[in-house]
């Protein structure tokens, strides 16, 4: 019998990464929601990609009557509800997901956040090593993107021996 695989999720304090992350720094100083629309296209692709399970947080402490959950990409969006903090949602998510076969990531900078939600069973993930995963992440995809179109361009360049490739390569040039 097979023991079901481990399952992962990372929950994102969304604000702290934006206030993190060089590129969303600088957006958020223009408009804050297409600083958040960013965050939210990078961690629908590093899900996809990576295979956790994502769950970001957005801290809607001073604004009356938005919070709630949002569905993007199959990307969880929580918004926290009125006086409620990022810290207090992500702590109650951690332990609401802690259990046997999951492994529960924080992704934030907030040191006092992440000695809590350490000691209550997550790992913590810096905002500057996110980014660094996330990056990673998106070379692999255009890598194997280049990968498949170049088989796609030469069907048959992958499978010649590097002999035959040179002999073709002489009788194209004509030599």
């Amino acid at each position: 019998m097979v023991a079901p695989a481990l399952q992962e999720f990372l929950i994102v304090d969304g604000y702290n990464i934006i206030g993190d992350w060089p590129e969303l720094q600088k957006l958020k100083d223009i408009s804050l929601e297409d600083a958040r629309d960013r965050l939210i296209e990078q961690l629908a692709e590093y899900q996809s990609f990576s295979g956790m399970k994502v769950i970001l947080v957005f801290d809607a402490y001073y604004v009356p009557g938005l919070g709630g959950k949002y569905e993007h990409s199959r990307l969880r969006i929580l918004y926290t509800k009125e006086k409620e903090t990022a810290d207090e949602l992500i702590e109650r998510l951690v332990i609401e997901h802690v259990g046997r076969r999951k492994l529960i990531y924080v992704a934030t900078s907030d040191m006092t956040e992440q000695h809590v939600i350490f000691g209550k069973g997550a790992f913590r993930i810096p905002a500057s090593e996110l980014l660094v995963k996330v990056r990673l992440a998106k070379r692999e995809i255009h890598q194997k993107i280049d990968e498949e179109a170049s088989r796609k361009r030469n069907p048959f360049g992958g499978k010649m021996s590097s002999e035959m490739k040179a002999l073709f390569e002489k009788w194209r040039r004509d030599q």
